[in-house]
């Protein structure tokens, strides 16, 4: 059996436990010991982090051979429009080469614990929410998909890993589940012991 930890990993922290310049990290939320990320969050981006002490649970996961789809809520400057969503389900082309399909859909704002600092409402008057599925991991590429079509990102959260969601952890909070070893690509416990209530580290 593997342990697995879901986690909501905060805005301006590290998907790491240490930092020499003093920056939060996830020591500040989540207090296990001999866990690591699989896979990581850029600093100004939140949502599900996962985290376990099974170093094959984190490869199958986290490695890009295995494609695991990732669901995020962006929240976008102006109005997205048909033609950049239409653009994003197709695939487009990065200085890095040409994206995957995506699932781009326009959705009303989810239901989300404010950011701090919040966005700025005098600077970005004007702003719309995508839900934006891809099963690849280039650095910054949500940001750079949605710049591309002429939307700039101004909020980034990870709603899901796979099967895993983000749920309603608040940011900050984490829980614990108990995996069997996998055959193929993991996916959450479907029996045996039910996940502990979520929990968070005092500050």
């Amino acid at each position: 059996m593997s342990s697995l930890y879901l986690l909501h990993k905060p805005y301006r922290m590290l998907s790491q436990f240490t930092d020499n310049e003093g920056r939060a990290t996830l020591a500040n939320v989540i207090d296990v010991s001999d866990i690591y990320a699989a896979g990581r969050l850029d600093y100004d981006s939140e949502g599900l982090l996962l985290l376990s002490d099974d170093g094959a649970l984190i490869h199958r996961i986290a490695h890009p051979r295995h494609k695991q789809p990732k669901t995020y809520w962006v929240q976008l400057e102006g109005q997205i429009d048909d033609a950049a969503l239409n653009a994003l389900q197709a695939g487009i082309t990065l200085k890095d080469g040409p994206t995957r399909p995506a699932k781009a859909r326009l959705i009303a704002p989810p239901a989300l614990a404010p950011r701090e600092p919040a966005i700025d409402p005098k600077r970005h008057p004007s702003t719309s929410w995508l839900e934006l599925t891809i099963s690849e991991g280039r650095n910054r590429q949500v940001r750079r998909m949605t710049a591309h079509v002429g939307f700039p990102t101004l909020r980034l959260i990870r709603a899901s890993i796979g099967a895993w969601q983000l749920g309603d952890l608040q940011p900050g909070e984490w829980r614990k589940e108990t995996l069997h070893a996998p055959r193929k690509a993991p996916g959450p416990q479907r029996s045996g012991k039910p996940p502990t209530s979520r929990q968070r580290k005092p500050s």
